[in-house]
């Protein structure tokens, strides 16, 4: 482990990376522009506007065909960094450290189920809802049978993941914002802090300590994004936003589930938000759903891989880490989603016993 960091420190954040940036950069905008249009400016270093929201709609959907998406993909991961409050808010969670110099347009985005987090944090987070009678027992079994579906037979569909975000949207609708985010507080403390893979957290105090942004991008709830993030001194987070107005869930999605192509698109608005150079950014994750986030950095690294991630990236040459000793064994037996769904099982099961009492 300790080799693989040093190796790591000196490939990405060693001295001579940083002092070659300003060529690095210079070689970056000049190969984007000659795929972007003359009259507009985008990205690190190029003097673009602080908010992409000054920008016309032609201009974002030239901004879109630079990245090989349309404008719409670009739009929706927009109004995913607006529901973040990144546009009303755009100062970092947590102050950078004025002794260390900024690795200018260079960050890190990482993934937070059983990347960052041993588990799923959105399952631990409604399990605490009902611990603390949010919603019924019948609703929490409900939303964990599609995460079960997923966990155990390795498949998803459309009507699935939409069944889930319609599930979990409907078990906030009507509820106080404020209310959520103390309660999320409150479960970080109580179960999800004490699940922090160190080793994953060391590879982002790593780019901290380089000087670079570090950002959560997750399916989870925002607020719960947003409280991890925090606590862990990272520079801010993306996840999937529920609308509010008045204070009050409306039941209605801001922006896109941030799965998949989702955090992809969220990504590119956010890189060109904060004029973070993609190509000298890196991500992590565990899952083969975020192939589209991890194809979008300069450098992927595939932390505790499912078994399609781990031969896409050992296709790739891209670095792979596995923190988890259980999964090793249970990979080599075969047994890796019949264990996953036995834990969701009894963490479905804890839940109603809790709820019951």
């Amino acid at each position: 482990m300790q080799a693989f960091l040093r190796e790591f420190r000196h490939e990405r954040f060693g001295h001579a990376r940083r002092k070659d940036s300003s060529q690095d950069t210079e070689a970056a905008v000049a190969e984007k522009g000659a795929s972007t249009p003359q009259n507009l400016q985008v990205g690190y270093g190029t003097g673009a506007p602080r908010s992409l929201w000054e920008l016309s709609e032609t201009q974002l959907d030239q901004l879109a065909r630079s990245y090989e998406i349309d404008g719409d993909q670009l739009r929706t991961g927009l109004a995913n960094l607006e529901g973040a409050g990144i546009r009303k808010q755009p100062q970092p969670l947590n102050q950078t450290d004025p002794s260390i110099p900024p690795d200018a347009g260079v960050g890190a985005f990482f993934d937070v189920d059983n990347t960052l987090i041993k588990g799923a944090s959105i399952l631990l987070f409604a399990r605490g809802l009902a611990k603390r009678r949010f919603f019924t027992a019948r609703q929490l079994l409900g939303f964990i049978w599609v995460q079960l579906k997923f966990r155990v037979l390795g498949k998803e569909s459309a009507n699935d993941i939409s069944s889930g975000r319609e599930q979990a949207l409907a078990l906030v609708k009507g509820r106080k914002e404020s209310e959520v985010i103390e309660m999320a507080q409150e479960i970080w403390a109580a179960t999800i802090a004490e699940r922090i893979f160190p080793d994953t957290k060391e590879l982002a105090d790593m780019h901290i300590q380089a000087g670079q942004q570090v950002w959560l991008v997750t399916a989870s709830p925002v607020q719960l994004a947003q409280i991890i993030a925090k606590e862990l001194g990272f520079t801010g987070a993306l996840g999937t936003v529920a609308e509010v107005k008045d204070g009050r869930f409306t039941g209605r999605m801001v922006g896109d589930l941030l799965h998949g192509e989702g955090k992809k698109h969220a990504v590119i608005a956010l890189a060109n938000y904060q004029e973070l150079d993609l190509e000298r950014c890196t991500a992590y994750s565990d899952s083969v759903n975020d192939l589209p986030m991890l194809s979008t950095v300069g450098t992927a690294v595939a932390i505790n891989p499912d078994s399609k991630l781990r031969k896409a990236a050992m296709e790739r040459g891209w670095e792979v880490r596995d923190y988890r000793r259980l999964r090793r064994i249970f990979r080599r037996a075969g047994g890796m989603r019949l264990a996953a769904g036995v834990g969701l099982a009894g963490l479905g099961l804890g839940a109603w016993l809790r709820w019951r009492r």
